[in-house]
């Protein structure tokens, strides 16, 4: 069993905090143990429960019973958290005659429920052994993606949609592997951050985008800004403020064609996100608060510290003009970031309905698919959205 976008919750609270959420589920999950059900946790977010003799109604019986321990919310600090698990099943001796083999096919079956939608359960069926990834080998194949060419970044513009004009893009790391096609940053992010590999890819990126506006400087294209996306990890290492100095200066591109996004999960430890932040902005760099509105984020972030910008999460956007809720949030989210003098920004933007919306609520700007994709530094050329 593991949990469902757990990492968001480590991103909240700080991993602390999430540790006091895996506290609350574990005492539910305790719940349904006896003599013939026990329960192990596996390491991080995931447990495993051990049925013994157990018929197929039995099992599935259970695996129902633990997702309705998920129906009611954790409170922590008198914060609501909805989290819902995934679980994959296997059984003995159909899928395997020891632990390993057993343990190995429950994490396919979780696999595939995570691939369908999560929130739901799976037995092991043969099948599954053909889709799911070998993440001990996927790790071994990004430690060397950098040297072999295999990451890539893409750019997506931000739309002014007042005028029309793009100004400014967010960088998004890409990653094509001989053995395993495209994988999705879903994916292997959290491995980089898992394995520590974030902090080689997160600077890679960053002298990436130096390198790239560098060139765009030499044809004499006009200046853009770029939003680079920091993982809370990279947030809290110490020299941070003096990599993107040393990038900034090595390519020589002015800080404020650069804007550093940060999620509300980086801004836990308050001490230490006020002093990064303003070394931050002594340096001139744009600061932007990512996926705003999803991580119960308390208001007095904005009031504290140098923010710039506020991007509003696709949750919110998704259904804007048709969800009353995430019609009113969003247009809160615009007013309150004008009242503070901050730019506002929507992402996940698809429809010609909600760049309407987005309008009249007076949003300054948006991304997403209704504008452009991703797209490499050739494509922004040849579409001419960086010529003066």
């Amino acid at each position: 069993m593991d949990l469902d976008r757990f990492k968001f919750v480590n991103d909240t609270l700080g991993l602390k905090g999430g540790d006091r959420v895996l506290k609350r589920i574990t005492e539910r999950l305790i719940t349904l143990t006896n003599e013939e059900c026990l329960l192990y946790r596996q390491g991080g977010d995931e447990f495993i429960f051990l049925l013994k003799n157990s018929s197929f109604e039995v099992t599935k019986t259970k695996a129902e019973e633990i997702l309705t321990l998920f129906i009611a919310p954790f409170t922590i600090d008198n914060q609501e958290f909805y989290i819902s698990p995934s679980i994959g099943i296997s059984c003995y001796p159909a899928d395997g005659y020891d632990s390993n083999s057993l343990i190995q096919k429950a994490a396919q079956a979780l696999f595939e429920v995570k691939e369908k939608g999560r929130a739901h359960y799976r037995f092991y069926q043969t099948h599954m052994k053909s889709s799911f990834p070998n993440y001990i080998i996927m790790e071994s194949h990004l430690r060397k993606a950098i040297e072999k060419g295999e990451l890539y970044v893409h750019y997506q513009p931000q739309v002014n949609l007042s005028t029309g004009a793009i100004d400014s893009f967010e960088a998004l790391i890409r990653w094509n592997n001989r053995k395993f096609g495209f994988v999705s940053p879903a994916q292997f992010i959290p491995l980089a951050e898992e394995t520590g590999l974030i902090h080689q890819i997160g600077e890679w990126v960053l002298e990436q985008v130096c390198i790239q506006l560098q060139k765009w400087r030499d044809k004499a294209y006009r200046s853009v800004r770029v939003a680079i996306n920091i993982s809370p990890k990279q947030f809290l290492q110490e020299q941070l403020v003096e990599t993107i100095d040393f990038y900034l200066s090595t390519y020589m591109i002015p800080a404020s064609c650069i804007e550093i996004e940060i999620t509300e999960g980086a801004m836990q430890d308050t001490q230490q996100t006020l002093k990064v932040l303003k070394k931050l902005k002594d340096l001139g760099v744009f600061i932007s608060v990512d996926d705003f509105g999803t991580g119960y984020s308390s208001l007095h972030y904005l009031k504290r510290f140098p923010i710039d910008v506020l991007k509003i999460d696709q949750s919110f956007v998704k259904e804007i003009g048709m969800n009353h809720k995430d019609s009113a949030i969003t247009t809160t989210i615009i007013h309150l970031a004008h009242s503070l003098g901050l730019e506002v920004i929507a992402e996940g933007v698809e429809r010609e309905g909600q760049v309407d919306f987005l309008k009249k609520a007076n949003c300054q700007k948006a991304q997403g698919y209704f504008f452009s994709k991703p797209i490499g530094p050739k494509e922004i050329e040849q579409q001419q959205f960086v010529l003066m």
